[in-house]
């Protein structure tokens, strides 16, 4: 296997959980643009595998990610015209993980910042511990954040507060990260152990039922819902039709764990 190829570890396990793991630990994780690339081409490779019903994103060597591999940018990122083709590297790389459409949880062990701390905000959920830190340092470097990221920012901790980071440039310890909101879950163990338990609580139940729901959200978020109402209501209408549908009825009946099979 090639050197680039082990920087992003993919492992699918039994239960239908798969784990990508940056692998750049001497780096803290940070990512190169052939990873960006990468990246993108994983998530839209997991979105095709149905038995993949949850997706955790972490990294090597207790920590998350530093970020964009800055020590190449004098290479991919000299100007406005190569800046712009960076750019639209790491965008696409960021909407194949947003519209990946199971759940995904950044266990956030570390540095999760910079374009790192992006990584995490295009995720379902964090989940962080004692030794988080998030932060997004485009202040102190002149870089100015595109739209995609600064959205997820704001659609997460709210207008104040993503001023807050972006003005600040600061790497928020976990406390801090947990009001605002940068962090949903708290693990009392590492981040990879506590986004494990969360992803358990979606693993056993109906696949079409969870991408629906984050469907409609999606689209309420982007206050689209009355616009693709009929979008939602064929979503709604595939469910009702399903298999799964009528296990989770017999199920109920029988009092027993209903038996999902995603259709």
């Amino acid at each position: 296997m090639a050197e680039q190829d082990t920087d992003i570890l993919v492992s699918v396990e039994a239960e239908g959980l798969a784990v990508v793991t940056l692998n750049r630990p001497a780096r803290r994780n940070a990512v190169s643009l052939s990873m960006w690339n990468r990246l993108e081409a994983i998530f839209l490779d997991l979105k095709a595998q149905p038995e993949v019903k949850a997706v955790i994103l972490t990294g090597a060597g207790g920590q998350f990610c530093a970020g964009a591999d800055i020590s190449e940018f004098s290479k991919v990122r000299s100007d406005a015209q190569s800046g712009r083709i960076y750019e639209a590297a790491t965008e696409r790389a960021a909407r194949a993980i947003r519209d990946y459409p199971r759940p995904t949880i950044a266990a956030v062990s570390g540095f999760g910042v910079g374009g790192g701390c992006g990584l995490a905000l295009c995720c379902d959920f964090r989940v962080g511990d004692a030794t988080t830190r998030m932060g997004i340092p485009a202040a102190r470097l002149g870089i100015v954040y595109g739209a995609l990221d600064t959205l997820l920012l704001h659609r997460q901790v709210g207008f104040a507060n993503a001023k807050r980071v972006l003005f600040s440039a600061r790497f928020f310890e976990i406390d801090d990260c947990v009001a605002m909101k940068l962090v949903d879950v708290r693990a009392d163990g590492s981040a990879l152990d506590g986004a494990r338990a969360l992803a358990d609580e979606f693993l056993d139940k109906a696949p079409m039922s969870i991408e629906g729901a984050k469907a409609v959200l999606e689209m309420i978020s982007a206050g689209e819902a009355e616009a693709r109402e009929a979008e939602i209501l064929a979503i709604m209408d595939q469910a009702m039709e399903s298999e799964d549908y009528r296990e989770g009825g017999r199920a109920f009946l029988e009092k027993r764990k209903p038996r999902f099979i995603g259709r």
